[in-house]
């Protein structure tokens, strides 16, 4: 359908139509490991701060697989937009393909990293609980990144309110069985970590079946589904979707190995400062999901704009989601800052210390609210238009350059703890802002559109 209205305002109002059921669907997928902190909570305290430390390393990982598949929305909306409905096809019948290969190689490397986890020298409780959970949490990175696949070609057609639905069963089944088989009710074993562990396994087992059985039974998206049993060429999108993906994984690995890294860190300090960090990690990914929803949404209205060859539209879509951003996340920022010691006390089990801790650090949280939601939708928009490398690099700058060595400064050699390991991710998510910010007006004030249009259909 021909767009004709391109005020802001009109641009913000679709963009925030397509946003809202992607920030749901994505915090309920942050919830699933809300929910399993929560409730291994309920075991001890160590069991909290080891199922941080290797839910920290396991989601390391899969943000390759989900930064991969990220770029499967905006190729689908271009397609789409375009009015190619093959293409479209082709490109849900790769995005399996990528997502199964993808899933090979990560588990592999986390059951390495599991086998060899005596290396980040954490005390001896949390290594042996912490290597046994991140063995379980591999297992489940299958169905889950089946189930992202499936999402991102229905995002991409714009069905975003299925997952919505999808997720919100995930998470009751997650804490159905968390509730089962952590403590062994109704006569389920007894298997503490192990028992969450298995419990995400069997939820993201159903979401992903859920989510291929809606695409199968919809009239408007099962229109585009190819014939499986043509023998489709699809290694040249493949190789599409892996060169746009890879970097697009690659700025979460370095922002997300930012935050686990400063874990670890944070692990060497002590063990109630590392429950404090993982409480205040649980909090800061819920909001990050909503800035991260705004993005994909973006991504899709930029995507879109720019398989229609409407050029001129595709900076006003950007624009539109950062401004989006920075409502929604100023909101957010301020909450952290009033109700720090509440949020705390969630996790805290009347813990003071811990409570006291992990309060300081949420009022930390809460100032690089907006940094972070402007650097996510700066991404995807960028992500949108197919600019990934310069990015990828910000990133690395942002995060590894400046964010993690200042925070290592202040945390261990100036001693201001798990405070000052915080404050230096504040410090690496400004920047990282402040630059992508400055890329994309660049990019879109200087770049030839058309070519952008060109490249997207190479390997068509």
């Amino acid at each position: 359908m021909e767009i004709k209205n391109t005020s802001y305002r009109f641009e913000l109002s679709e963009t925030l139509k397509l946003a809202l059921p992607i920030i749901v669907a994505q915090i309920g997928n942050v919830l699933m490991g809300a929910t399993n902190s929560y409730m291994i909570a309920e075991i001890d305290t160590s069991s909290l701060a080891a199922g941080g430390v290797a839910n920290s390393i396991y989601i390391v990982f899969i943000v390759l697989g989900i930064g991969i598949l990220s770029t499967v929305a905006p190729m689908v909306a271009t397609a789409a937009g375009a009015n190619n409905k093959e293409r479209v096809g082709i490109l849900f019948r790769t995005s399996i393909e990528v997502a199964f290969l993808t899933t090979l190689v990560l588990t592999a490397g986390m059951f390495i990293v599991a086998e060899n986890f005596h290396y980040f020298k954490q005390t001896p409780e949390i290594t042996s609980i912490a290597k046994v959970y991140l063995e379980i949490l591999s297992l489940s990175s299958f169905p889950y990144l089946m189930f992202i696949a499936a999402k991102q070609f229905a995002d991409g057609l714009s069905h975003t309110k299925p997952s919505v639905y999808i997720t919100i069963i995930g998470v009751s089944v997650n804490v159905l069985f968390n509730w089962l088989l952590i403590w062994g009710n109704l006569g389920f074993p007894a298997w503490g970590i192990v028992g969450s562990g298995i419990a995400t396994f069997i939820a993201r087992l159903v979401m992903a079946g859920l989510m291929f059985g809606y695409i199968h039974t919809n009239k408007n998206i099962s229109m585009y589904l190819p014939d499986f049993s043509q023998n489709f060429k699809t290694s040249g999108y493949i190789k599409k979707i892996y060169k746009i993906g890879i970097p697009a994984g690659m700025q979460l690995f370095f922002e997300i190995g930012a935050f686990t890294a400063c874990a670890l860190i944070v692990g060497q300090i002590g063990t109630k400062q590392a429950a404090a960090h993982q409480i205040a990690m649980t909090f800061a990914a819920i909001s990050t999901m909503i800035s991260t929803g705004i993005s994909y949404a973006g991504a899709i209205r930029v995507a879109q704009f720019l398989g229609k060859e409407q050029f001129d539209k595709i900076r006003k879509a950007g624009i539109a989601a950062m401004l989006l951003t920075c409502i929604v996340m100023s909101i957010c920022g301020i909450f952290f800052i009033i109700f720090r010691t509440n949020l705390a006390e969630v996790f805290g089990k009347n813990d003071q210390e811990l409570i006291t801790i992990a309060g300081s650090v949420m009022l930390i949280a809460g100032l690089f609210q907006l940094s972070d939601g402007l650097q996510v939708t700066s991404l995807g928009i960028l992500r949108g238009v197919h600019d990934v490398n310069i990015p990828t690099v910000i990133t690395l700058i942002s995060y590894w350059v400046i964010g993690l060595p200042i925070g290592y400064v202040l945390g261990i050699t100036m001693d201001l703890g798990v405070d000052g390991v915080w404050i230096g991710l504040l410090v690496g998510l400004s920047a990282s802002a402040l630059m992508l910010i400055v890329r994309f007006f660049a990019i879109t004030k200087d770049v030839n559109f058309q070519k952008l249009f060109n490249n997207s259909h190479a390997g068509s």
